[in-house]
């Protein structure tokens, strides 16, 4: 028999004529056990199961909203994040399509939601839950996620906004200009070229990193919008995709996952783009989840918690804090029956730092993008314009309203030319702007769109003189 400080190596157990020493003993199992996490679980039951959730007993006195738990069944180990908790029970909503739970499965918490992202995201595409989707190797942590998703800047300890960029879109760099930092929506009926637009402004060269949020969305267009029209800015793009078949839970926590993701690269110092498309499709999982849970609804079937959930995830794109990047924020707001007085509408609206409105009856007249310059409003354009420039653009939209007012008028045949010197103007030009205007993803973006403008009126003027 050996000595009792013998040499055991850590994790094997000790010959059968050696006993094991005190030390190597702790030393196994310390190495079997260095994850606390599979030493020890809160756990419970499920009770109850219901189409979109499923209650379980035993966890009600550790969980916490928002929790992450463990469902293990004969169908396998599925995920669910805690959403209600009661006395005596919690509700879980599960993250796959069909939860496959059966009365007393067991359930283990798992704590918070974390994501941890990587400068070597940029270039993948993930879900939801930060897990590859893509095909490619698995990602690399970074170690410091943030658990509860708090990362939003005091008010008085953001940057001020004042530094324009060029997004190469000459309707949105005229009339809404956009500066780093801001949140502009796109406010669009279905059908109406919303997310191609989305695509063009992703194309921006002026930030570091782009992270896209595709909430919703046909799972056949995923790829073409990534491949085709993101294209080569995929380089340095984070996308997180939820398509329109996954359960609400997904829809509902992948705009966080990409806000997390856009805070990171932030608070490396970077000008980050995000694009989140759409923002009506993540409050439509929200009140689904909500619903589920009991929770009564208050305007137009939309629970209270959406209109809080909203300004919660949106507040915190934004600039940093002095020191740190900023996150430019473009999100699209689907209008349900192109009605612009929708609560989600309205809310966002209320929220964000300037709309885009396309107009589907732009759309049909073929000019893309079908932006409707008398009702977008940018808050921030006296940032980016010169006077001259903001002489001008007021200017053009006295002149847009002059002709967008009378043109029932001239399709009757009452108008007559010389009767109205500035009529006639707009008459003359209005037409030679909405030309200038026009542009679709596959023409080049515009470095100067105010000498674009001047160059196709003098260019037309001269061709009719």
């Amino acid at each position: 028999m050996g000595p009792a400080n013998s040499p055991v190596r850590a994790g094997e157990p000790p010959s059968a004529d050696e006993p094991e020493g005190s030390l190597a003993t702790l030393e196994r199992l310390w190495t079997r056990f260095r994850d606390d996490t599979t030493l020890l679980r809160h756990g419970g039951r499920i009770a109850e199961v219901s189409a979109t959730h499923y209650k379980v007993s035993g966890l009600s006195q550790v969980a916490r909203l928002g929790d992450i738990v463990e469902h293990r069944s004969h169908a396998g180990t599925r995920s669910g994040e805690i959403v209600q908790i009661a006395r005596d029970e919690v509700v879980v909503a599960p993250f796959e399509r069909s939860a496959d739970a059966g009365i007393g499965d067991a359930v283990f918490r798992r704590g918070p939601f974390t994501v941890e992202p990587h400068a070597s995201w940029r270039g993948r595409v993930i879900d939801a839950l930060a897990r590859p989707i893509d095909g490619g190797p698995p990602l690399v942590r970074s170690g410091t996620g943030d658990g509860d998703g708090s990362a939003t800047p005091g008010a008085l300890a953001r940057q001020r906004v004042g530094t324009a960029f060029s997004t190469g879109v000459r309707v949105i760099d005229i009339f809404t200009p956009l500066c780093f930092g801001q949140r502009l929506g796109v406010f669009a009926g279905s059908g109406v070229g919303k997310s191609t637009l989305l695509a063009m402004l992703a194309g921006a060269d002026a930030f570091d990193t782009v992270v896209v949020a595709l909430i919703g969305e046909r799972g056949r267009e995923v790829r073409e919008f990534l491949e085709d029209t993101i294209g080569q800015s995929m380089a340095k793009t984070v996308a997180v995709v939820a398509t329109s078949d996954e359960s609400a839970m997904m829809r509902r926590r992948a705009p966080d996952t990409a806000m997390r993701v856009a805070e990171h690269f932030r608070d490396q110092g970077q000008r980050v783009l995000l694009v989140l498309d759409s923002i009506t499709r993540f409050a439509h999982a929200l009140r689904e989840v909500a619903t589920g849970t009991g929770e009564p609804p208050v305007a137009r079937g939309y629970p209270a918690s959406v209109f809080t959930d909203l300004p919660k995830l949106l507040e915190r794109a934004g600039p940093g804090a002095e020191g740190k990047g900023s996150i430019t924020a473009i999100i699209s707001v689907l209008i349900d029956g192109d009605d612009h007085n929708d609560p989600v509408a309205d809310c966002v609206r209320g929220i964000l730092d300037g709309h885009v409105v396309l107009d589907r009856g732009i759309a049909e007249q073929g000019r893309y993008p079908p932006v409707n310059p008398l009702s977008s409003i940018s808050r921030l354009a006296g940032k980016a314009w010169s006077p001259e420039q903001r002489v001008l653009v007021t200017r053009l939209k006295s002149m847009i309203s002059r002709f967008e007012d009378t043109r029932d008028i001239r399709l009757l045949g009452a108008y007559q030319g010389g009767a109205d010197a500035e009529l006639d103007l707009a008459v003359r030009q209005v037409p030679l702007i909405y030309e200038a205007l026009t542009q679709s993803p596959k023409d080049p973006p515009s470095a100067d769109p105010f000498a674009d403008l001047a160059h196709h009126l003098r260019g037309n003027q001269n061709a009719g003189s």
